[in-house]
């Protein structure tokens, strides 16, 4: 019976492999790879010579649905990986997985280190709720807004990644944008010269700006943004209840079926009832001027 295996590698510190790990990679008839050259090097230092097919963002689309007929062809178990960390995880591989359960294989969790939970674990924040956006846009003016909407949801912790030549950029953003955030910036997370720089965006910001290593190393950053005060976000304005009956019939519904529509989104019984009769009146009254 085929398997598909998503496993999770090491993020830095090869000890921090598991066994169960070893034993898929070690087990699987292939290992789909972000990086061949990546993954080979750690199967040989742990003496494992399974062969190893590429995965990587830029060829997923078209390999996960043939490699996925071959799984089910020949009865393979295959091991999915990335360079590091936790497949799927703003990593390749969700596209590889989707394929795999929807043709009916098995596809199972190998858990173990990723950057985003290594990061929050050091933090020191309150991460009972956050959500996780991977890598924000690049360009200044989109990444303000991201921020801002990302403070606008609600959700005490968000958790970002960054490159070591941006992660400053990053930072300054969010010191200007988002007042009252507080940050944990991680570095080298497992690795020999791990660091986590925590304090208030602009204290982050002034301790990356000195550090002449900043550039050096991948980010992953906690924001806390329990403390950030931002004015309240302008509503966009509510269309008129006859004009989104007037929509839903545009889109093919009579007048009937866009009002039980309204009604089944939350709007009160008496309002739809009036707006319909409102919009029955107009039609009536273009039809009669039609005729005219």
């Amino acid at each position: 019976m085929p398997r598909l295996y998503v496993v999770a590698t090491p993020i830095g510190n090869l000890s921090d492999i598991s066994p169960r790990a070893l034993s898929a990679l070690r087990e699987a008839d292939l290992v789909a790879a972000e990086d061949t050259r990546v993954t080979r090097a750690l199967l040989s230092h742990f003496g494992i010579d399974t062969p190893c097919v590429s995965n990587h963002q830029h060829n997923e689309e078209r390999r996960a649905a043939p490699l996925v007929r071959r799984m089910l062809d020949e009865d393979l178990t295959v091991a999915l990986v990335t360079d590091a960390g936790t497949p799927c995880i703003s990593d390749p591989g969700c596209l590889l997985a989707r394929e795999a359960a929807e043709a009916g294989v098995e596809v199972l969790a190998v858990p173990g280190p990723t950057a985003m939970a290594a990061a929050l674990s050091v933090s020191g924040f309150d991460a009972r709720e956050f959500a996780f956006y991977g890598f924000l846009p690049r360009a200044a003016g989109e990444l303000r807004e991201k921020l801002r909407s990302i403070a606008y949801t609600g959700i005490p912790v968000a958790v970002v990644h960054e490159s070591p030549h941006r992660v400053i950029d990053l930072v300054r953003a969010v010191a200007d944008t988002l007042p009252g955030c507080r940050v944990s910036a991680s570095c080298d997370l497992t690795k020999l010269h791990e660091k986590t720089l925590r304090g208030d965006a602009a204290q982050v910001l002034a301790a990356l700006e000195a550090n002449e290593k900043a550039e050096k190393g991948e980010y992953c950053l906690a924001l806390d943004l329990r403390g950030v005060t931002l004015p309240a976000r302008e509503e966009p304005p509510q269309a008129s209840l006859e004009a989104r009956l007037l929509e839903q019939m545009l889109r093919g519904c009579d007048l009937r079926e866009a009002a039980e529509k309204l009604t089944a989104q939350g709007e009160r019984r008496n309002d739809v009832y009036r707006a319909r009769t409102a919009v029955r009146r107009f039609l009536e009254d273009l039809a009669s001027e039609d005729e005219e």
